[in-house]
């Protein structure tokens, strides 16, 4: 039995979410709160297994109570507010600081929770399933603008070396510990495939780009990797690559469920890039990716998975090793320097699978 607070400002949403979760046999609300203050109370005394988390609230607002709740009592958070939506930023950075995933509630609000229910209860589920760790106080300053390196002739016509990262649940935090420690003379263009709908992506983007000192920016039909650019599927958009190396979007069926996906950008990989793409894969429930990067190992490509020690969701990277085909697994925090020595050296020699930190 899954363990549930309920935090939200409005009296309407907090029966509203307690019932939905309440005709469910597996999860139990054990509470409910009113506000960041009054959440941090509940979270001591009752010790929930989940905690779904509204944004803006009187007193203390949902960003501050989770900061809070990851530096001294961290357990899985689910952002639960409209502002998730018409506040992008506001989710990236809830992400950023531990949330497990996010739902968009219903806008107006007084309104049925039906259009959304589905991915709130799979959302709840999986986020009780998830690892949390104690925020970091080394972690990285987001808004302090980065030294990026003049463009030159080299670094504005196609890359000869790629580097694709697919992600899921816990992957914006991971993503935030990982491109901007990337040197921004990296010779190889990078693309990011990160699970996320419509109106997230950009924001996504853009707080890694002011981190960062490559440059990153979502991604558009005709774009071209370069070296130094990273570019990160739209939400909602599958992205590939086409003949001529360019960016092509398009809204062709989600597979397995999702919509942009690992293995369509991987799959379209191995006849332009063979052994000189970087395939990762980081934390993430299901297993996309998986057939992606076996693709790509056997046309040579060196395949990179994060570590079970440090994923939020092992589920993807677990996949891509199951398989065989992961060439390395690695903490979170050595990603970026594995990424940088597979661009620069090539492929590791030994045994698929072992463990090079």
């Amino acid at each position: 039995m899954t363990r549930v607070l309920v935090v939200d400002d409005s009296a309407f949403m907090r029966h509203a979410i307690r019932r939905v979760l309440e005709a469910q046999p597996d999860l139990e609300v054990v509470g409910v709160a009113s506000d960041g203050i009054e959440a941090l109370e509940q979270v001591r005394r009752l010790r929930p297994d989940v905690v779904t988390l509204d944004v803006e609230m009187p007193r203390m607002d949902g960003l501050q109570t989770l900061a809070i709740l990851m530096r001294d009592t961290p357990l899985p958070v689910v952002m639960l507010s409209t502002l998730t939506e018409a506040g992008a930023p506001a989710t990236i950075r809830a992400l950023e600081l531990g949330a497990i995933d996010f739902v968009t509630k219903p806008s107006p609000p007084a309104v049925s929770l039906a259009s959304v229910e589905p991915h709130l209860l799979e959302t709840v589920r999986q986020a009780a399933r998830a690892r949390v760790r104690r925020a970091s106080p080394a972690a990285p300053a987001l808004d302090t603008p980065r030294i990026r390196l003049a463009p030159t002739a080299a670094t504005t016509r196609r890359a000869d070396r790629l580097v694709a990262i697919g992600c899921s649940t816990g992957g914006p935090k991971a993503l935030i510990d990982v491109i901007p420690h990337l040197p921004g003379n990296l010779p190889a263009g990078v693309l990011v495939v990160q699970h996320m709908p419509a109106g997230f992506t950009r924001s996504l983007a853009e707080r890694l780009d002011r981190a960062s000192a490559l440059t990153v920016k979502e991604a558009q039909a005709g774009d071209v990797p370069v070296a130094g650019l990273v570019l990160i599927a739209p939400g909602g958009w599958h992205m590939t690559l086409g003949a001529d190396g360019r960016v092509l979007l398009n809204d062709n069926p989600p597979v397995h469920g999702v919509r942009p996906s690992v293995d369509v950008l991987f799959d379209s990989l191995p006849a332009l890039y063979g052994r000189k793409c970087v395939g990762v894969v980081l934390t993430g429930m299901g297993s996309d990716g998986a057939d992606g990067a076996e693709a790509l190992h056997k046309a040579g490509a060196p395949i990179l998975v994060e570590d079970a020690s440090t994923t939020v969701v092992y589920g993807m990277p677990r996949a891509v090793a199951e398989r065989g085909v992961a060439d390395l697994q690695v903490p979170l925090p050595k990603i970026a320097a594995a990424i940088t020595d597979l661009v620069l050296n090539g492929k590791p020699v030994g045994r698929a699978g072992r463990v090079a930190v």
